[in-house]
């Protein structure tokens, strides 16, 4: 019987080894107390039932450990399967990175020489257009319609908006809009020239060394320089400590003039007979 017991069990686990050669022995101890008393037919026959119910049970235990041995093996299968289709995903994902990074390398590169060739035709184009435009110097004469007369005015590409002397200035309404009437100085016997002209806004400026912003009307007249002939806005203000009663900003010259300091006068005075 233990012969048999060898050979059956030889693979099995060896917990399970201790535990069959324990009931061995106590089945062969307990036979040792009671065969004085039983048969000795019945004695075998009763170790052999119990030894064949302790084999079943061994049976059923080692049926449980192959089912779940086979579970892991399969799940084990499964995780290798995940794990090489995990592989095969990242290596798509890093070639489609490494394409896209390619990619926006070379659209940036596009990017850079388009941006440089437009940069290229726009130099070349502010050159032609600077080549076309009117050269006017720091301080020109200036035509003014109305009052109709020729003005001394400085050029001054730092200022958005023209300036006018305007002398003792009133604000008042008429047909609902607003209205402004002042004066200016006649440039040839410095009397004073009253004019009138509809208000088109007001700005605001802050000069140099005050605290306050200054409120200025601003208003429209026609200016005649050189060859430009524009109806452009003035800000009134009094400038009676300039010497020039008229300074031209950028929303005359932009785009049509430019500015040579070292210069002055380089057109002639508008003439009105020669219009």
């Amino acid at each position: 019987m233990l012969l048999l017991i060898g050979k059956k069990h030889l693979y099995l686990p060896k917990t399970i080894r201790n535990s069959l050669i324990l009931v061995v022995c106590l089945l062969m101890f307990s036979s040792c107390h009671t065969v004085g008393n039983t048969p000795p037919g019945e004695i075998g026959f009763a170790q052999q039932d119990k030894l064949q119910e302790e084999l079943d049970k061994i049976s059923m235990r080692e049926e449980e450990l192959n089912a779940r041995e086979a579970a892991i093996s399969a799940r084990e299968t499964e995780l290798v399967t995940l794990f090489s289709e995990v592989l095969k995903q990242k290596t798509v994902l890093e070639n489609a990175q490494a394409q896209q990074d390619i990619n926006q390398k070379a659209a940036a590169s596009r990017a850079r020489a388009n941006a440089q060739n437009r940069k290229t035709t726009q130099t070349n184009n502010n050159t032609n257009t600077q080549n076309n435009r009117t050269v006017l110097g720091g301080l020109e004469h200036v035509y003014l319609d109305p009052p109709g007369m020729n003005f001394s005015a400085r050029i001054d590409t730092g200022a958005q908006t023209s300036s006018l002397n305007a002398l003792d200035m009133v604000e008042f309404e008429r047909d609902s809009q607003p209205y402004v009437k002042f004066n200016v100085l006649n440039p040839e016997t410095n009397e004073k020239i009253e004019l009138t002209r509809r208000i088109r806004g007001f700005v605001r400026i802050k000069e140099v060394n005050k605290r306050e912003s200054q409120r200025r009307p601003v208003v429209r007249i026609r200016v005649k320089l050189a060859n430009l002939d524009e109806r452009i806005s003035f800000t009134l203000v009094d400038r009676s400590r300039f010497e020039q009663q008229i300074l031209i900003g950028r929303n005359l010259l932009r785009d049509l003039a430019v500015v040579d300091v070292s210069k002055e006068f380089t057109a002639p005075k508008f003439n009105q007979d020669s219009k």
